[in-house]
């Protein structure tokens, strides 16, 4: 709630005169723990604050996993598999179960890239320097030992070739420089001024559109669901009408104000 409120140059004193039907996306972390999921604390949350969170929604009330249909984990496992075409360990399963979409982006990039985890923790996030040396154990008993060395020129087709050592034999491997090349960005802004136009209330990544072009959607209905500092926020509908633009896609990069949706009433 505090990276949200800091991203969108908010106070507190600015959700609170807030009413319930108002069209700002908090993130889902954050409604679905004023709705109770994680339960409640003594004396339960602030009435005012949890009603404009909730956008008017009634809480659960009692247990949070009480009404929760049992998961038939075999089941679910062969279905996963299937999914992810690979077997999938019972911490895959558990993990899944838990958080589904946090499990597929995850099992996606480990299946793209392997199990990066063995990588020391500054490697992974900063890379190494030239002449830098690091040991890597994949397994028990199994140690590598890479040492970077330097890296080429950029290649026309905006590669570049790095040179290492693996266990002291030379190697080499071509790989894209993605700050080579800047793409100017052509994306139209919403409109403040009207609207229907609907734009991204930060920057982040398209993670699911639950609407259609020609669609009718009602006020407050969910439009999609925006990923943004590791928080999911639902968008919807400021008005009602017609879905007559979409203009993002699952998976796309949208900047603040980008527009994703036009509706005309």
């Amino acid at each position: 709630m505090t990276l949200f409120l800091m991203a969108k140059e908010m106070k507190p004193a600015d959700v609170l005169k807030l009413d319930e039907h108002h069209d700002v996306s908090f993130p889902n972390s954050v409604v679905e723990m004023m709705s109770g999921v994680l339960g409640i604390p003594p004396g339960g949350w602030p009435k005012k604050l949890q009603k404009i969170i909730l956008r008017g929604e009634e809480p659960l009330k009692g247990r949070p996993s009480a009404n929760l249909p049992p998961a038939d984990f075999t089941a679910e496992k062969e279905s996963l598999e299937k999914k992810t075409g690979h077997v999938i360990s019972k911490e895959d399963l558990l993990s899944y179960l838990l958080y589904p979409e946090v499990f597929a982006k995850f099992d996606k990039f480990r299946q793209t890239y392997s199990d990066v985890s063995v990588l020391p923790t500054l490697a992974f996030f900063f890379g190494l320097k030239s002449g830098e040396e690091i040991t890597i154990e994949i397994e028990a008993g199994k140690t590598l030992i890479v040492k970077f060395l330097t890296a080429s020129e950029p290649h026309p087709d905006g590669t570049r070739t790095l040179y290492f050592e693996l266990n002291g034999q030379s190697r080499e491997v071509n790989v894209r420089d993605k700050a080579l090349r800047v793409v100017e960005r052509a994306h139209p802004k919403a409109d403040v001024a009207d609207a229907g136009q609907v734009g991204a209330p930060t920057a982040g990544v398209i993670s699911g559109i639950a609407v259609q072009a020609n669609q009718s959607v009602e006020r407050g209905a969910k439009l999609m669901t925006l990923e943004a500092m590791k928080m999911q926020s639902n968008i919807y509908a400021p008005i009602a009408g017609r879905v007559v633009k979409l203009l993002v896609a699952p998976g796309q990069s949208v900047e603040a104000k980008d527009l994703l949706v036009t509706i005309a009433p």
